[in-house]
């Protein structure tokens, strides 16, 4: 300044630090592929890699303070109880923090466990789930438990358990089998201790994918005789659901949760907008600004991806099968593709269609070296993982779900959670969101348990827009929102009940 009368290099010398920084190779380019010197000291072996218990920034438990399988292990909670398989009982006290605190963001399960707590809806009603195990869903199960239901419970994912809330759980007397890290073995193993118990016969399936549904057909189709229905919220359960029925082999009526409104529209966009990106920077800390990134499949899940990816300011392409989402992909201003004409280009891969083989070695082959491979979509299959696991390439395990996938002239691709679902594995989803669906799916089991005989036969159905209206009202307190009511003139020139629904079935 002025006033000062000293130019400003005196008053603000450079450091001599900075001065003494000294670049070894200012040439060196900055994605230059690494060398192999030292790869051996970080790697772990593929096997090893795939069955190691791994805990995500969304779990308290760290795995690495106990390696002895709970397969292993002798426990009981304080009544004296072990029909359950976790990894520490110990953490109960985390875990029901978690699952309070998850209560304040679910106000229609709360409604819901309030108003029809005295009715017990779900009297007598034997439940075996298979969903991940979470704060969030502890709390449905929680509901379903105070609705009358006794539950038995594993998880659907082998890396989305949060270990202290499945102990608290079964510190509450709930037969949960299930901890984060299973490998595949257990994943079956703890299904079949669910379903498989002198005595107990299940009346209801609440499944996340199929494969509660498809281990009980194969291993013991005769409790279907006594069950009297299935809830499905996947897209890979209900695909399965239909080819049974298509079949002719669909024992019980089955809801498709996964395609109501309230989970569409909501769970399927909503949920997965806000939480790839937490997803992806858990992981990677990557910085999405003028980033790359081509998100395969445009329907609920991919328009989530899709708009939160561009909002960040990555450039954005699309893969689709289907002309309409294609179209619709076309007119949000994405560039609609082929995956083979950008994958040698971008930086990111993401996955969620519900399909299998959507990125295949041929793919993974050609990407660029530092590229991200993850999956949004349920099932694992999307991503063809088994092709890397070949004695070329070394896999690094450099954090928790998180492989460099490493090819012998130094490329490596960036792979997270072994192709399996993002969100649940790798972060957190929004509670909020999560009440909306796990809503759908305890009215689904009240309505499929109370169902008079013959309303429902052996098919898949929907649930009724009344329903859905009802799930989506439970939650708009929350907003202080106000409904405007139609006036009986203005209901009658629409042809409809001034009460609703105010949408028909065929709506989605």
């Amino acid at each position: 300044p002025p006033e000062c009368g000293l130019p400003l290099t005196q008053m603000f010398p450079p450091s001599p630090s900075l001065q003494q920084i000294q670049f070894a190779d200012q040439k060196q380019e900055f994605n230059k592929r690494p060398t192999k010197i030292g790869r051996r000291s970080l790697s772990r072996s593929i096997s090893q890699s795939s069955t190691d218990s791994y805990s995500s920034a969304a779990s308290y438990t760290d795995s690495s303070d106990d390696e002895t399988s709970p397969r292993d292990k002798q426990q009981k909670n304080s009544k004296g109880s072990s029909d359950f398989c976790i990894k520490n009982i110990k953490q109960t006290d985390f875990g029901r923090r978690e699952i309070e605190i998850a209560e304040q963001e679910m106000p229609a399960l709360m409604a819901l466990r309030k108003r029809a707590q005295g009715e017990k809806p779900l009297a007598g009603a034997k439940v075996v789930g298979c969903t991940h195990i979470t704060a969030q869903t502890a709390v449905l199960i929680e509901t379903l438990t105070a609705l009358g239901a006794q539950c038995r419970w594993a998880a659907c994912n082998i890396y989305s358990t949060q270990n202290e809330v499945a102990a608290a759980l079964a510190e509450r007397g709930l037969s949960v089998f299930a901890w984060k890290g299973e490998s595949e073995d257990d994943f079956w193993w703890c299904i079949d201790r669910c379903v498989n118990l002198e005595g107990w016969q299940p009346k209801m399936i609440l499944d996340d994918g199929g494969d509660l549904t498809h281990w009980i057909y194969k291993k013991y189709p005769n409790m279907f005789k006594k069950i009297k229905g299935i809830v499905e919220e996947s897209v890979t359960g209900v695909h399965r659901l239909y080819q049974l029925s298509k079949a002719g082999k669909l024992c019980v009526p089955a809801m498709n949760v996964n395609d109501s409104v309230t989970k569409q529209k909501f769970d399927n966009l909503y949920c997965c907008r806000e939480s790839i990106l937490d997803g992806l920077k858990r992981t990677t800390d990557v910085m999405f600004g003028g980033k790359q990134a081509v998100v395969c499949g445009y329907g609920e899940v991919g328009k989530g991806c899709s708009a939160a990816l561009k909002a960040m300011g990555a450039i954005v392409y699309v893969t689709e099968i289907d002309p309409i989402c294609a179209l619709q992909a076309c007119m949000d201003g994405f560039r609609l593709v082929k995956l083979s004409e950008v994958i040698r280009q971008v930086d990111i891969v993401i996955t969620c269609t519900g399909n299998k083989n959507v990125v295949v070695r041929e793919n993974l082959d050609r990407m660029k070296n530092g590229c991200i491979v993850c999956n949004m979509g349920h099932s694992n299959t999307e991503i063809d993982v088994a092709s890397l696991r070949t004695p070329e390439l070394t896999w690094e395990r450099v954090r928790s779900q998180v492989d460099h996938v490493i090819w012998p002239d130094g490329k490596r691709i960036v792979l997270l959670a072994e192709g399996r679902l993002l969100n649940l594995s790798c972060s957190t989803v929004p509670t909020f969101v999560l009440s909306i669906t796990a809503t759908t799916q305890a009215l689904a089991l009240i309505e499929l348990y109370n169902a008079p005989e013959g309303r429902y036969k052996q098919d898949v159905y929907l649930l009724p827009k009344k329903m859905d209206e009802y799930v989506a009202s439970l939650h708009l307190p929350t907003f202080d929102a106000h409904l405007t009511e139609l006036s009986e003139e203005q209901a009658k020139y629409l042809g409809l009940n001034k009460n609703g629904p105010f949408k028909p079935n065929y709506y989605r």
